[in-house]
């Protein structure tokens, strides 16, 4: 026993030596942070905020390809900042560019802009980045470069007359951004501009009041850095004025226009008409005087131009033309938008660690402007303690050092964007003054505990029993969070502070310094309090209704909560459009409001969540609303004509886009006119979704306009511009196939064939073409369709002295004809003979057309979205300009080459363009174009290829599969293929587990997987358990439906739980033996050199190994389980188990641990079957998973190798949050009633040393069941020895636990002095982090509340010579004598060994 009892002494006094040495140097714990000014304090060195801004920054540029361009950019700080560029977000590497260079000022030059149509290295926005070391870094607006597009004519100018006195106008419009490069010459002289002659925006020539001399030749020329384009030539003719009078037309018609403060606009507006008209203007209904107005002025022919615009000049205007006979009007509407600015800029900042603070930043703009933060030039994310506040405020709870630096707010809308920003600057807390300093308070306890806000209270620090001057800091966190927040005592002497704003069932670490007037004392231990489960929150609001008001309004209405507990105090409405992820919310005050600013005849769903001083409660069942329908916003696409005969012409076309139909389309309104008389216009209507429509009774060999508009109930929308197609000038007849070729003549060539044939004899049959067929043997392996006016073709691409059979069909739109057979040899290669063409012309063929229809070339796929692909192409048989001016039309094909057999699709069109939709996303497609003029075809063109954009999976992952893994029954492996319509490269995947298959799906589990696996593990499931299982993919544009649910039971329990060993674990409740340990801004150093600290290393870990020996002996004398039992419990009291390892890793371990990957299991099975059931919360969706804290697993990882998180071969993920304001979900994993919660409170420090152990040595429990529980390790570790540890409580949903048995309660103890409390369980002596529970009471919609359980956790030791007085006290004088011989031969042995 003396023996024993001196190992144990030894052992202590070797700890004490070593706090000693590592205590040295260690600063004192952090003071509370003070708000306000930089402290003042004699000998504190104040840091001030350091100048740092731009002084130019860059602005929008507008250049053409080969010029230089120079991007501005200077900032100033002291020292000199270090400039940086980026372009699209990343940073452009100029020490290797040759052609952009950092000037020395920081601006970018550019030497020469590239620019082609596939190739625009230049254009794009671009950022200036300054930085300087060890201040930050600070960001520039962003500037965009647009570089002009190659020249090309959207309209050239026409020949045209003009009476004199009248007005003429000549078009010339050409791509936006090249409409400054534009000029005109007369005569291929410059024409010079004035105020009779102008050139409006769109680079339109007008010429009012016309005289002889504005008679010639007229073209533009566009001048952007190449060589000059000009445009056609076009001769305007002046007329003398005519003695009779016309019609009064507008010549240009004012269009919408949007403009932006500060520049100018011109409203254009030319009317012509005998006698010559008047303009006049209005806006709003309202006169515009032109004459006295220095802002509005009257231009040339009529067009108003507006200076220096302001928001007051936005409206709708009105171009009234009067020439005394007839007045007409046109209208446009003017819109004026804002640059985002300023109207509160961010100010810099001083603060403490631990303090919360706020970034203001107030803006205006049209339209408004969207905010962001920047920190140090990276973007700040909104999390828990990075919080956007009043719309554009930035919100830093909880400072830490790493916060500091420069925060920049960031305004941004269609107009442009600015950024204005402040510094932060962490102090450091001024150095204590002589004198002493408070300890510790005592008695730290939450007095009150609620769902939202807990009440503290504390007793004065030993050092100052009155304590009347000392203020107090209470510094919080969230368990397993860095960061902490402060909270300050009112007033000197208050021993009590009120923690508000705090969320429901969330465990929270709380400890309290005091500060004198000398400085910050020393930390309390760590509190640990949960708030209660949330049960005082309003229920959801009955009778939720939505209708839709307009076709972009809803109303939304609902009634008070019947459960409101207390005063509702406002409502959130949450809004989403069907189909997307994105929900909204508004707040409201009353029981209706009216969503603005929908799309129309679009499904939007709505929900409301009222709140009360407790804050959110249950959120309502979502109802859904469609807007109501409106006219088309946008005409029918892809118009095309196909002239059937003689009296007939069909019309093709295809609906609006979706998003601009409106509404459902009923129908379409199809008008139609003859080319030469446009005012005598025909209407039909065609119902339905019909697609086509054919019309009938027309004039033969005439031509016809046509343009179609769609219909909805609310009335037609937009029609599409006017197409022209020719009736033929006689029929034939089309209801059969044409009849065979006459003949049919081949000659070979060496590498070609010349086919020549004659038309049927009969030809009052239509014959549309004829269909060659060829190939070496078959004459099936190539087809060519040709126009039906050809008589011969040339065959190429052959090889020679081979054998072909060729084919001749004659076909129509009924079908093709007889098929007439031919065979050639190609010449050898050695045959060089002249190759004579020849045509055989029978009496009644027609001569053939010397030059067939060219393809068309220039053939380019613009992807759009996923499913939408544009087709453009140039038709070389049409003038320079482009324009189709007969009834020729357009034929379009694609297919993918996935799977290989796919078929062409085919479409027709009467422009150069075509949108085709329908496609596959994320998929090749080969496009190719024929164009047909009457009854003559060109061959197909090149073919163009494009890859349509990503889109959603549409089908989920597919043979999802879940086995349980070998050797762990407890751990399954789920496997699965990725889906079979992937739309795109699948980055990631979400697989969700429960219990209950029918559970609304965010109150599953969820665990993110990459992309690039398609296996997962998943661990610490409850044994004999059906789980359900479903995946979703997703990727870059969103995630894809789920799979079908797939049920796996875990296998049930082998005999192996409970069984097995266990390695000690130093716990959530261990504290190192030395003073302010508690400090998390603590980091110990010494000052000793390296020779004697290693010497005292040494000399402790010699000991430890010495104690170690003897206490092995010695226990293994004790062969009763009494004294097994007695010696256990001591080593509880005196803290012996907190140290493992040797003694050159005894180190003071990290306080902040992350309780939530500690999972509890009983080492014994408990006499007691009934578990107890868990209280955790299930997140509602994949966006409120909360990121894993590793930043302490490092230090943990070193004593301990248990937590979940740190197998290597399995994907773990700790889960956190719902979304708002859904009903808890309770998981019960027993089927026995839970037992009743048992609280003890142990006696306070004033009770004697000797109590503890006495308590440990008189009170036996005689079933051997002890009052702790055990920490699990993994399951792969083995270890003989089983310690016990504080109680922690599983955080992860869904994953198995045990609750040790709960041992009779002791007889309470109080101190007189403090008011006890049933919320909390205290410890005497005792600085670990206590657990306070307390009980679910009245939760909506749970069938049980969990009842919890508070176990006492063992002492841990206290401060060094309060342990060495404690431990004293509870030995005799003889043995302490004893004692002491012993201790004086083991330091003999321990020099001796030294100096060895």
């Amino acid at each position: 026993m003396a023996a024993e009892r001196g190992a144990r002494r030894l052992l202590r006094t070797s700890s004490f030596w070593l706090c000693c040495l590592l205590l040295l140097g260690r600063p004192a714990p952090a003071a509370a942070a003070r708000s306000g000014s930089p402290p003042q304090s004699p000998g504190s060195s104040i840091r001030t905020f350091t100048p740092f801004y731009f002084l130019v920054e860059p602005v929008d540029t507008l250049s053409v390809r080969g010029s230089s361009v120079i991007l501005n950019c200077s900032a100033y700080s002291e020292p000199s900042p270090k400039i940086e560029w980026k372009k699209d977000g990343t940073f452009l590497n100029l020490v290797s560019d040759d052609r952009r260079q950092l000037l020395s000022d920081g601006s970018l030059f550019i030497s020469s802009v590239v620019h082609s149509k596939h190739n625009k290295p230049d254009e794009g926005y671009y950022q200036c980045v300054a930085t300087v070391e060890s201040l930050g870094t600070i960001v520039s607006r962003t500037a965009k470069l647009t570089v002009a597009g190659l020249p090309r004519f959207a309209s050239q100018p026409e020949p045209s007359s003009v009476y004199a006195g009248n007005i003429a106008i000549l078009n010339c419009e050409v791509n936006v951004d090249l409409v400054p490069f534009v000029r005109w010459e007369q005569n291929r002289q410059p024409l010079l501009l004035d105020d009779r002659v102008i050139k409006l925006p769109s680079g339109t020539l007008v010429i009012s009041n016309a005289t002889e001399g504005d008679g010639g030749l007229y073209r533009c020329i566009v001048e952007s850095g190449g060589p000059p384009k000009y445009s056609d030539e076009a001769e305007l003719k002046v007329l003398p004025d005519p003695e009779f009078t016309s019609n009064l037309v507008f010549l240009k018609e004012p269009s919408s226009l949007v403009r932006v403060i500060g520049q100018s606009a011109v409203l254009p507006c030319v009317a012509s008409g005998l006698p010559t008209p008047t303009i006049r203007w209005m806006k709003n209904e309202e006169a515009l005087d032109t004459e006295s107005s220095e802002k509005l002025v009257l231009l040339a022919g009529g067009s108003l131009e507006i200076s220096d615009v302001t928001e007051d000049d936005a409206g709708t205007y009105f171009c009234i033309a009067d020439n005394g006979n007839e007045t007409i009007e046109a209208q446009a509407e003017f819109t004026v938008q804002a640059q985002p600015e300023f109207l509160k800029q961010p100010t810099n900042i001083y603060a403490h660690e631990s303090m919360d603070i706020v970034f203001e930043c107030e803006v205006t703009g049209k339209p408004t402007p969207t905010v962001k933060w920047v920190k140090n030039g990276d973007m700040v994310i909104p999390s828990d303690y990075f919080k956007i506040v009043k719309e554009h405020n930035l919100q830093v709870l909880g400072l830490v050092k790493s916060d500091e630096g420069f925060y920049q707010c960031i305004a941004e809308n269609d107009v442009g964007n600015a950024q204005a920003g402040a510094q932060l600057i962490i102090l450091e807390h001024a150095p204590a003054t002589a004198g002493p300093l408070p300890s510790a308070p005592r008695d730290v306890v939450a007095s009150l505990v609620s769902t939202r806000f807990i009440k503290l209270t504390w007793r004065t620090p030993a050092s100052d029993p009155h304590g009347d001057n000392l203020t107090y800091s209470v510094f919080y966190t969230k368990e397993g969070i860095a960061r902490e927040r402060v909270e300050n005592t009112s007033r000197p002497g208050e021993m009590q502070v009120t923690i508000q704003n705090l969320m429901p069932a969330t465990v929270y670490i709380f400890r309290v310094l005091a500060q004198n007037k000398h400085g910050s004392g020393e930390s309390s231990a760590p509190l640990r309090v949960e708030t209660q489960p949330e049960v005082q929150l309003p229920g959801p609001a009955p009778n939720i209704r939505a209708y839709a008001a307009s076709p972009t309004s809803i109303t939304v209405t609902w009634e008070t909560p019947l459960s409101g507990n207390g005063e509702i105090q406002n409502y959130k409405l949450y809004y989403m459009e069907k189909g997307t992820d994105k929900e909204q919310d508004v707040d409201v005050s009353s029981h209706s409001h009216t969503i603005n600013g929908l799309k129309k005849y679009t499904e939007y769903s709505f929900r409301v969540v009222a709140y009360n001083k407790h804050g959110p409660g249950v959120s309502t069942q979502d109802v859904a609303v469609r807007t109501l329908s409106d006219v088309p916003s946008a005409a029918p696409q892809n118009l095309s004509l196909e002239v059937r005969n003689s009296k007939s012409i069909v019309i093709h076309w295809q609906p609006p886009p979706p998003a601009t139909q409106n509404g459902q389309i009923t129908g379409y309104k199809i008008r139609y006119r003859k080319a030469s008389r446009k005012s005598d216009v025909t209407e039909t209507l065609v119902t339905g979704t019909q697609l086509s429509h054919l019309i009938e009774g027309l004039d033969r060999g005439t031509e016809y306009n046509f343009r179609v508009a769609a219909l909805t109930v609310n009335g037609t929308g937009p029609a599409t511009d006017w197409l022209s197609a020719e009736t033929f000038e006689s029929d034939l007849d089309e209801t059969r196939v044409p009849e065979v070729p006459s003949s049919l003549h081949v000659r070979p060539l060496v590498t070609s064939i010349v086919v020549s044939w004659t038309p049927p004899e009969n030809q009052n049959i239509v014959v549309r073409g004829y269909a060659i067929g060829y190939g070496i043997g078959s004459p099936h392996a190539q087809t060519i369709k040709v126009d039906y006016k050809q008589r011969y073709y040339t065959i190429e691409n052959l090889d020679p002295s081979s054998h072909y059979v060729i084919t001749l069909k004659a076909f129509n739109n009924v079908g093709e004809g007889i098929p007439l057979y031919e065979s050639a040899v190609t010449r050898p290669h050695t045959d060089t003979s002249e190759v004579d063409l020849f045509v055989i012309n029978a009496p009644y063929t027609p001569v053939p057309d010397p030059t067939p229809m060219m393809p068309p070339v220039g053939v380019q796929a613009s992807i759009l979205s996923h499913d939408t692909i544009r087709i453009t192409w140039a038709d070389n048989s049409l003038p320079k300009h482009q324009k189709i001016t007969d009834s020729r039309y357009y034929t379009v094909r694609w297919k993918t080459n996935i799977p290989a057999n796919t078929k062409y699709k085919n479409a027709n069109a009467t422009t150069l363009s075509y949108l085709v939709t329908g496609l596959k996303a994320n998929t090749l497609y080969e496009f190719s174009v024929m164009v047909t003029k009457g009854r003559r075809s060109s061959t197909w063109s090149m073919t163009a290829h494009g890859t349509t954009f990503e889109f959603v999976p549409t089908s989920p992952p597919k043979d999802v599969t879940v086995v349980s893994k070998e050797g762990k029954p407890r751990t399954i492996i789920v496997n699965w293929q990725p889906p079979s319509e992937a739309n795109g490269k699948i980055t990631g995947y979400i697989i969700y587990y429960s219990t209950d298959v029918n559970a609304e799906i965010h109150d599953w589990v969820i665990e993110p997987v990459v992309g690039n696996r398609l296996t997962h593990q998943i661990q610490e499931l409850t044994l004999d358990t059906p789980y359900y299982f479903k995946i979703q993919a997703r990727n870059s544009k969103g995630m894809g439906p789920m799979s079908e649910a797939v049920q796996f039971r875990t296998p049930k329990a082998s005999g192996s739980a409970g069984k097995g060993s266990r390695l000690p674990d130093l716990g959530s409740d261990y504290k190192p033996p030395m003073s302010g340990s508690n400090s998390p801004h603590g980091s110990p150093t010494s000052p000793l050199d390296s020779s004697m600290l290693l010497v005292i290393i040494v000399s402790v870990g010699v000991v430890t190994i010495v104690v170690v020996v003897v206490i092995a002996v010695f226990c293994t004398r004790r062969t009763t389980s009494h004294q097994k039992k007695k010696r256990a419990a001591c080593k509880s009291v005196n803290g012996s188990h907190k140290y493992k390892g040797n003694s050159k890793d005894v180190k003071p371990p990290d306080l902040w641990i992350h309780h939530e990957r500690l999972e509890l299991k009983p080492i014994d099975k408990s006499p007691d079957p009934n578990p107890i059931m868990t209280d955790t919360p299930i997140p509602r969706n994949s966006q409120d998973i909360t990121p894993v804290d590793n930043s302490m697993d490092s230090n943990i990882h070193q004593r301990r190798n248990s937590y979940r998180g740190h197998e290597s071969e399995d994907s773990m993920s700790t889960l956190a949050g719902r979304r708002g304001m859904r009903p808890k979900m309770m998981m019960p994993f027993d089927s026995q009633p839970p037992q009743q919660s048992v609280r003890n409170t142990p006696s306070t420090d004033t009770m004697p040393a000797s109590s503890s152990q006495t308590c440990c040595t008189d009170h036996q429990d005689p079933e051997g069941a002890t009052s702790s529980s055990y920490l699990a390790s993994s399951q792969e570790e083995d270890s003989g020895q089983s310690l016990p540890t504080a109680h922690v409580r599983p955080s992860h949903p869904l994953k198995s636990f045990a609750v040790p048995a709960v041992p009779p309660p002791g007889p309470p103890t109080y101190d007189p002095a403090l008011p006890s409390t049933p919320l909390l369980s205290q410890q005497a002596l005792n600085h670990h982090i206590h657990s306070v529970k307390t009980a679910s009471i009245g939760t909506l919609g749970r069938s049980r509340p969990p009842m919890p359980v508070v176990v006492p956790s063992a002492p841990d030791v206290q401060e060094t010579t309060r342990m060495l007085e404690d431990s004293e006290s509870s030995y005799e004088p003889d043995e302490l004598t004893k004692e002491m011989a012993h201790l004086e031969g083991l330091m003999k042995d321990l020099n001796a060994i030294t100096t060895a």
